[in-house]
Protein backbone atom coordinates (compact mmCIF):
# COMPACT_ATOMS: atom_id res chain seq x y z
CA UNK A 1 0.00 0.00 0.00
CA UNK A 2 1.29 3.90 -1.13
CA UNK A 3 2.00 5.80 1.96
CA UNK A 4 -0.78 8.11 2.42
CA UNK A 5 -0.30 11.35 4.93
CA UNK A 6 -3.55 12.97 6.43
CA UNK A 7 -1.26 16.01 7.92
CA UNK A 8 -1.98 19.20 5.38
CA UNK A 9 -5.02 21.87 6.32
CA UNK A 10 -6.07 24.51 4.60
CA UNK A 11 -7.60 27.72 6.07
CA UNK A 12 -8.66 31.18 5.51
CA UNK A 13 -10.08 34.27 7.60
CA UNK A 14 -13.23 32.06 7.83
CA UNK A 15 -11.59 29.72 10.68
CA UNK A 16 -11.09 32.84 12.95
CA UNK A 17 -8.33 32.64 15.57
CA UNK A 18 -6.16 29.56 15.14
CA UNK A 19 -3.65 28.24 17.67
CA UNK A 20 -0.61 26.26 14.85
CA UNK A 21 1.49 25.20 17.80
CA UNK A 22 -1.51 23.10 18.97
CA UNK A 23 -2.53 22.22 15.32
CA UNK A 24 1.24 20.58 14.39
CA UNK A 25 0.80 18.68 18.00
CA UNK A 26 -2.08 17.14 16.56
CA UNK A 27 0.34 15.91 13.70
CA UNK A 28 -0.16 18.55 11.39
CA UNK A 29 2.90 19.32 8.82
CA UNK A 30 1.83 21.85 6.83
CA UNK A 31 -0.84 24.90 6.28
CA UNK A 32 -2.27 26.71 3.17
CA UNK A 33 -3.75 29.76 3.93
CA UNK A 34 -5.95 31.86 1.91
CA UNK A 35 -3.79 35.11 0.19
CA UNK A 36 -5.99 36.36 -2.36
CA UNK A 37 -9.29 36.40 -4.48
CA UNK A 38 -9.51 37.92 -7.82
CA UNK A 39 -7.20 40.94 -9.30
CA UNK A 40 -7.50 42.65 -5.51
CA UNK A 41 -8.58 40.72 -2.76
CA UNK A 42 -6.75 39.82 0.19
CA UNK A 43 -7.03 37.64 2.88
CA UNK A 44 -7.07 39.88 6.08
CA UNK A 45 -5.29 36.64 8.30
CA UNK A 46 -2.65 36.11 5.69
CA UNK A 47 0.29 37.92 7.32
CA UNK A 48 -0.68 36.56 10.72
CA UNK A 49 -1.41 33.01 10.02
CA UNK A 50 1.80 32.59 7.86
CA UNK A 51 4.11 34.08 11.30
CA UNK A 52 2.05 31.20 13.15
CA UNK A 53 2.68 28.64 10.59
CA UNK A 54 6.17 29.68 10.91
CA UNK A 55 6.83 29.96 14.72
CA UNK A 56 5.22 26.73 14.97
CA UNK A 57 7.44 25.16 12.47
CA UNK A 58 4.92 24.26 10.35
CA UNK A 59 5.93 24.57 6.39
CA UNK A 60 3.25 27.30 4.42
CA UNK A 61 1.58 27.36 1.68
CA UNK A 62 -0.40 29.99 -0.17
CA UNK A 63 -3.51 30.09 -2.50
CA UNK A 64 -5.15 31.87 -4.71
CA UNK A 65 -9.04 31.98 -4.96
CA UNK A 66 -9.81 32.55 -8.62
CA UNK A 67 -12.46 34.65 -10.17
CA UNK A 68 -13.44 35.34 -13.67
CA UNK A 69 -11.13 38.20 -15.07
CA UNK A 70 -7.54 38.29 -16.43
CA UNK A 71 -5.18 35.45 -15.13
CA UNK A 72 -2.15 37.27 -15.96
CA UNK A 73 -3.42 39.82 -13.40
CA UNK A 74 -4.67 37.90 -10.71
CA UNK A 75 -1.04 35.77 -10.49
CA UNK A 76 0.85 38.64 -10.02
CA UNK A 77 -1.28 40.08 -7.68
CA UNK A 78 -0.99 36.56 -5.85
CA UNK A 79 2.73 36.62 -5.97
CA UNK A 80 2.43 40.29 -5.12
CA UNK A 81 0.23 39.31 -1.88
CA UNK A 82 2.96 36.65 -0.97
CA UNK A 83 5.83 38.70 -1.20
CA UNK A 84 8.28 35.80 -0.03
CA UNK A 85 8.23 32.73 -2.09
CA UNK A 86 11.15 31.15 -0.75
CA UNK A 87 9.45 27.65 0.78
CA UNK A 88 5.72 28.67 0.35
CA UNK A 89 3.83 26.22 -1.75
CA UNK A 90 1.98 28.08 -4.19
CA UNK A 91 -1.85 26.90 -5.24
CA UNK A 92 -4.52 28.25 -7.56
CA UNK A 93 -8.02 27.12 -6.17
CA UNK A 94 -10.09 26.81 -9.58
CA UNK A 95 -13.42 26.31 -8.25
CA UNK A 96 -16.83 28.56 -9.06
CA UNK A 97 -16.97 31.44 -7.96
CA UNK A 98 -20.26 31.95 -6.03
CA UNK A 99 -20.30 36.02 -6.20
CA UNK A 100 -19.20 36.97 -9.91
CA UNK A 101 -17.66 35.56 -12.98
CA UNK A 102 -15.85 32.13 -12.69
CA UNK A 103 -12.26 31.69 -13.88
CA UNK A 104 -12.25 29.77 -17.33
CA UNK A 105 -9.98 27.52 -19.01
CA UNK A 106 -7.84 30.13 -20.40
CA UNK A 107 -7.55 32.35 -17.48
CA UNK A 108 -6.40 29.60 -15.82
CA UNK A 109 -3.65 28.74 -18.30
CA UNK A 110 -2.62 32.36 -17.80
CA UNK A 111 -2.54 32.30 -14.25
CA UNK A 112 -0.28 29.09 -13.99
CA UNK A 113 2.20 30.03 -16.83
CA UNK A 114 2.58 33.30 -15.52
CA UNK A 115 3.49 31.98 -11.63
CA UNK A 116 5.64 29.28 -13.90
CA UNK A 117 7.43 32.17 -15.15
CA UNK A 118 8.01 34.46 -12.31
CA UNK A 119 9.07 31.56 -10.23
CA UNK A 120 10.12 28.59 -11.69
CA UNK A 121 7.33 25.89 -10.55
CA UNK A 122 4.63 25.38 -11.64
CA UNK A 123 1.95 25.96 -8.77
CA UNK A 124 -1.02 23.20 -7.39
CA UNK A 125 -4.14 23.44 -9.12
CA UNK A 126 -7.12 22.50 -6.43
CA UNK A 127 -10.48 21.77 -7.84
CA UNK A 128 -13.15 19.11 -7.98
CA UNK A 129 -16.53 18.96 -9.97
CA UNK A 130 -15.33 22.15 -11.82
CA UNK A 131 -12.22 21.05 -13.67
CA UNK A 132 -14.31 17.51 -14.14
CA UNK A 133 -16.91 19.54 -16.12
CA UNK A 134 -14.74 21.48 -17.84
CA UNK A 135 -12.00 19.25 -18.92
CA UNK A 136 -14.34 15.79 -18.90
CA UNK A 137 -12.20 13.22 -20.74
CA UNK A 138 -9.91 15.79 -22.46
CA UNK A 139 -6.34 16.58 -21.81
CA UNK A 140 -5.01 20.18 -21.28
CA UNK A 141 -0.98 20.37 -21.38
CA UNK A 142 -0.53 23.02 -19.30
CA UNK A 143 -3.00 22.94 -16.82
CA UNK A 144 -1.67 19.08 -16.50
CA UNK A 145 2.23 20.51 -15.19
CA UNK A 146 0.79 21.19 -12.02
CA UNK A 147 0.50 19.03 -9.36
CA UNK A 148 -3.39 18.06 -8.79
CA UNK A 149 -4.94 18.98 -5.96
CA UNK A 150 -8.37 16.79 -5.52
CA UNK A 151 -11.56 18.16 -3.78
CA UNK A 152 -13.98 15.45 -3.43
CA UNK A 153 -15.69 14.71 0.25
CA UNK A 154 -16.66 11.28 -0.40
CA UNK A 155 -14.25 8.21 0.72
CA UNK A 156 -12.95 7.07 -3.00
CA UNK A 157 -10.92 9.76 -5.17
CA UNK A 158 -12.13 10.28 -8.59
CA UNK A 159 -9.17 11.92 -10.56
CA UNK A 160 -9.79 13.82 -13.97
CA UNK A 161 -8.08 12.24 -17.18
CA UNK A 162 -5.88 14.78 -17.21
CA UNK A 163 -3.68 13.13 -13.94
CA UNK A 164 -2.79 10.32 -13.19
CA UNK A 165 -3.77 10.34 -9.91
CA UNK A 166 -4.26 12.96 -6.92
CA UNK A 167 -1.45 15.01 -4.76
CA UNK A 168 -3.45 16.01 -2.14
CA UNK A 169 -6.54 15.47 -1.25
CA UNK A 170 -9.27 17.59 -0.08
CA UNK A 171 -11.60 14.60 1.65
CA UNK A 172 -13.57 17.27 4.27
CA UNK A 173 -14.53 20.53 4.71
CA UNK A 174 -15.33 19.72 8.15
CA UNK A 175 -18.32 18.62 7.67
CA UNK A 176 -18.86 16.24 5.19
CA UNK A 177 -16.80 13.58 4.09
CA UNK A 178 -15.05 10.88 6.07
CA UNK A 179 -13.63 11.77 9.13
CA UNK A 180 -11.86 12.99 11.09
CA UNK A 181 -13.18 16.58 10.57
CA UNK A 182 -11.02 18.76 13.64
CA UNK A 183 -7.62 19.83 14.21
CA UNK A 184 -6.63 21.03 17.79
CA UNK A 185 -5.57 24.25 17.82
CA UNK A 186 -8.31 25.01 14.57
CA UNK A 187 -11.35 23.11 14.95
CA UNK A 188 -13.89 21.89 12.41
CA UNK A 189 -12.13 22.39 8.96
CA UNK A 190 -10.80 21.91 5.71
CA UNK A 191 -8.64 18.95 6.06
CA UNK A 192 -6.09 17.08 3.27
CA UNK A 193 -4.28 14.07 2.78
CA UNK A 194 -0.81 13.38 0.71
CA UNK A 195 -0.24 10.83 -1.28
CA UNK A 196 3.37 9.97 -0.36
CA UNK A 197 5.65 9.93 2.70
CA UNK A 198 6.74 12.74 4.75
CA UNK A 199 10.03 12.87 2.87
CA UNK A 200 7.97 13.56 -0.42
CA UNK A 201 6.01 15.60 1.10
CA UNK A 202 8.76 17.86 2.49
CA UNK A 203 10.22 17.56 -0.90
CA UNK A 204 6.91 19.11 -2.94
CA UNK A 205 7.12 22.15 -0.77
CA UNK A 206 10.38 22.91 -0.32
CA UNK A 207 12.02 22.03 -4.03
CA UNK A 208 12.99 25.93 -5.31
Amino acid sequence: MPDILNAVVDISHHNGNVNLVKAKADGILGVIQKATQGQSGKDPKFKTNRTKANDAGLMFGAYHFATGSDGIKQAQHFLDVVETLDDTLLVLDFEPNPTGPSMNLEEARAFVLHVKEQTGRFPGLYSGHFIKQLLGNNKDDVLGQCWFWLAQYATTAVVPANWETWTMWQYTDGAFGPMPHEVNGIGLCDRDKFNGTEGQLKKLWLTP
